[in-house]
Parts: C-alpha cells; sequence; structure tokens
C-alpha cells in the first residue's frame, strides 16, 4: 500500500503541468525536486520495509509513520494539482488573469505562502524518516514477480468443483456419502441435517461440493439446492435465496417474508431434496428453528448439509453427531503440494534438494488444504534452491503462526506477494460487505477513478 502511494507522489512530482504551474511561478521547484529524490530513496526499501514489519515491531512503527506522511504529502498535491487545474483553464489575457487571480477569493501570495511552509514541514518529516532507516537495516529490493495466487479472501460459493481438484479424502468422501444415501437411517424427522465441522481452510465447502455433484447423490434427489449464509443470517434473504437455488430465478425484492416462506414450502412440499447451507456462523438457536421449521416439509429421507468452523453450530442445527473434518493426510497433502509447487516446473526442477525442503515445510502445514495451496503457490515461482530455504527460515514461520486455526497469516502471505499496484486493488474491496456479488466492471472503473489503474497503452 505505502509503495502504491509513494509511486503516485512521485508521478504527481514529475507532471508538468505542476512543476510549470507550481515549481515555476511560487519557487517551489527545489523543495519538490528534494521530496521527490526523498521519496523514491524511501520507496526503494518499501518492499523489504513491509516483510520485515511482520516480525518487527521498529519496523512497523516506522511503516506506519511514513504511511501517514505519504498520505498526507498526496493530499497536499492533490491541493496543489487542482489549482494548478484552476490556473490553467482561467480564461482571458495574461494580465487580466493575474488580476483576477490576485483578487480572488483564494488569494494566490497568501496561497503560497501557506503551501510553500506546508512544503517545508513535508520534506522535513520526509527526512526525518528517511535517517531512521539507517537503524532499521533496510536493503533495496526488486520488484516481485506479479503471480497468480489460489488463496483468496472468503467469497460467495457455489455448488460446482472438479473432481481432479479434491485430492485425497477418501475415507471422507465415502462417510458422507454413506450419511446422504443411507435409506435405513433412523430419524424421527423427515430432514436430516448433516453437520460437518472444521477450521478454515480444512476445505469443507470442497468436500460439500463433491458430494453435492456426485452421480450417485444427483440420481438420489428430486431437489438440488445450494445457499452460502456466512456472517449475515437473515431469514427473509435465505429463503428468498434457497427458491432462487430452486428456479434460477430471482425472487420478486417486494415480497414479505410470509409469501416468500410460502413460495418455499410449496417448492419443497413432499420432494426428496438436499440442500447446502454452507459456512454458518451464527450461534442463536432461536434464529435457526424458524428457518428450520419451514424446511421439515421435505419428502423422508431429505437432507440437509451444514458447513461451518462452530461446534456449538453444530450442536444446535442438528441431533445427529457432526462430521469433524480433519488436516490432510501425510501422503495426501504431499500429493497436493506437489501438484501445485512444482506445477509449472520442468522435471529437472523436481531434484532431491527441493523434494527435500519442500517436505521440511509441509510438515508445518497441519494438512490445512489452503494452507499447502497457498505456500506451495508461492514456491512454484520461485527457481532458485536459496529461495527456497530463504522461505522455509523466515517467511515460514510467520506465516504458520496459527492460533485456534485462524488462516489469516497464511492469507496474508498472498497479499505480502502480490504487486504493490495490486495490493491497493484488492484493499479497496474491503469497501463491500461480507458475501456481496461484486459487478466486475463497475469494480474495474472505481478503481481508475481511485488511480489504481494506469493504461498500458495511451491509445
Amino acid at each position: 500500500m505505502a509503495e502504491a502511494v509513494a509511486f503516485n507522489i512521485i508521478a504527481r512530482l514529475s507532471s508538468p503541468l505542476l512543476i510549470q504551474q507550481l515549481g515555476l511561478w511560487w519557487n517551489f521547484k527545489d523543495d519538490l525536486d528534494d521530496l521527490k529524490r526523498t521519496v523514491s530513496a524511501i520507496k526503494a526499501v518499501l518492499l523489504d520495509a513491509e516483510e520485515q514489519s511482520v516480525t518487527s515491531n521498529l519496523v512497523k512503527d516506522w511503516l506506519e509513520k511514513l504511511k501517514d506522511a505519504l498520505y498526507d504529502a498526496d493530499d497536499l498535491l492533490d491541493d496543489f494539482y487542482t489549482e494548478a487545474l484552476r490556473k490553467d483553464l482561467m480564461s482571458g489575457n495574461k494580465l487580466r488573469k493575474e488580476v483576477r487571480v490576485f483578487f480572488s477569493s483564494s488569494n494566490q501570495f497568501a496561497y503560497g505562502l501557506k503551501m510553500g511552509n506546508q512544503i517545508k514541514a513535508i520534506k522535513a518529516r520526509f527526512a526525518s524518516i528517511q535517517t531512521q532507516t539507517n537503524g532499521l537495516n533496510l536493503v533495496q529490493r526488486d520488484h516481485p514477480v506479479e503471480t497468480s495466487f489460489m488463496a483468496k479472501k472468503r467469497q460467495q460459493t457455489h455448488s460446482f468443483v472438479r473432481k481432479d481438484e479434491i485430492i485425497g479424502r477418501e475415507n471422507d468422501k465415502t462417510a458422507l456419502l454413506e450419511l446422504l444415501l443411507d435409506t435405513e437411517f433412523q430419524s424421527e424427522e423427515n430432514v436430516i441435517i448433516v453437520p460437518i465441522v472444521g477450521f478454515g481452510g480444512l476445505g469443507k465447502t470442497a468436500l460439500a461440493q463433491f458430494l453435492f455433484n456426485h452421480e450417485r447423490v444427483k440420481y438420489r434427489f428430486d431437489l438440488m439446492m445450494w445457499v452460502c449464509i456466512s456472517d449475515v443470517f437473515d431469514l427473509k434473504i435465505i429463503v428468498a435465496n434457497i427458491i432462487k437455488s430452486v428456479t434460477n430465478d430471482a425472487a420478486n425484492q417486494n415480497l414479505e417474508l410470509d409469501q416468500l416462506q410460502k413460495q418455499l414450502r410449496d417448492k419443497i412440499e413432499g420432494k426428496l431434496y438436499l440442500l447446502v447451507l454452507d459456512d454458518i456462523w451464527n450461534e442463536k438457536k432461536g434464529e435457526w428453528d424458524e428457518l428450520k421449521k419451514l424446511l421439515m416439509g421435505g419428502a423422508r429421507g431429505s437432507r440437509i448439509i451444514v458447513t461451518t468452523r462452530s461446534h456449538t453450530v453444530a450442536k444446535i442445527t442438528s441431533k445427529c453427531e457432526p462430521y469433524v473434518l480433519k488436516g490432510l493426510s501425510d501422503d495426501d497433502a504431499w500429493s497436493l503440494f506437489k501438484k501445485v509447487a512444482f506445477e509449472q516446473r520442468s522435471t529437472n526442477s523436481k531434484h532431491s534438494v527441493f523434494l527435500k525442503i519442500g517436505k521440511q515445510i509441509l510438515e508445518r502445514c497441519c494438512g490445512f488444504p489452503l494452507v499447502i495451496r497457498t505456500i506451495a503457490s508461492t514456491l512454484s515461482i520461485k527457481e532458485t534452491e536459496n529461495e527456497w530455504r530463504s522461505f522455509k527460515d523466515n517467511v515460514l514461520a510467520t506465516v504458520m503462526s496459527q492460533k485456534d486455526g485462524e488462516i489469516i497469516p497464511t492469507l496474508k502471505l498472498s497479499y505480502d506477494h502480490l504487486p504493490s499496484h495490486l495490493k491497493h486493488c484488492f484493499a479497496y474491496c474491503r469497501l463491500y460487505p461480507k458475501d456481496h456479488r461484486i459487478n466486475v466492471q463497475t469494480l474495474v472503473q472505481l478503481w481508475i477513478a481511485q488511480g489504481f489503474v494506469k493504461q498500458s497503452n495511451p491509445s
């Protein structure tokens, strides 16, 4: 993020319009040149600083001060640039223009004096920040190679998965298929709820997708429905989404909950159905019971798969014992790691040294498929033995500082290795609520409006 702001500042300081209107008219040119050189020097060590900030509080504090200064400088240049455009667009001959500017509400002499003082203050802040870099042992780093990563921010899930994407899990597949297809399963309710519980990144959704698309499952059930729940447990939204999953048409937004629940019960009444409710977090039993009432009209033998990280959710949703998902076996974990890490590499690069380091790294992954995929995809673009060893010795410890199934450090690894301009684009998505369906073209236009996306070809 800081590198992207620094890049933007340097680009603005190089703007011909800014230099002409401000650097020459108000004699700021030397100050602007000094600021540009200082920011350029700091920018050269930013990549190293951002990586070191994960483990060093000193670097983290330095980076926070730098970010504050960068944003203040960016705001100041915004003000300058707007004023430069205003002056450039004013009509009339030179003398009339200068008189009009002087007697305008924004007196240029006062404006220039104020801005001159602000530039000197910003310069002093950056000079102080640059001096501190000597004690932090920051080094200049080349820009990381742009690559694609398989780990991404949690988003709306869907029901499809390719069979070859799920490596291993044979025992889990067999056991869960039996729970879904067993016609002799004894229950006092028509609809049996099967909770799948496990830490984030273990592959609960992927396993549910496999079951949903299995030929025997599709042959058995009359109706197949998939709904992602996530953070917001809103009964009206959930009912509308279940109806949409049945009909492939969005429900009328003007309908009240009572009208929607009647539609839902009409759709499932007497039908043998399978419903997947993916990623439930809500632990309020009363709210779950309200939804459950509407789902009990299916034919005997209907099933609801619930995926969740919470054992409390599993307990309030079902009388059955939850199916607790564990990490991959050693063999399956190694198969997944090799597939991702060596997918793009030549056979010669798969020699014993890389295999040995890979197995040492894999020991720390606890069998978490998401962790394995993220780390393996990061290593897949690293060509030398030293790069692999450096990752194992320096980066892996910070990535795997997991507690209670926390996977944020692992996902941050993907973020840290993104090019700077893409970090801004990725972080911008925080403005959307979780599980919001993003219109890609609108998002790109917003990126462009923010200045995150530059034209690769002026034409």
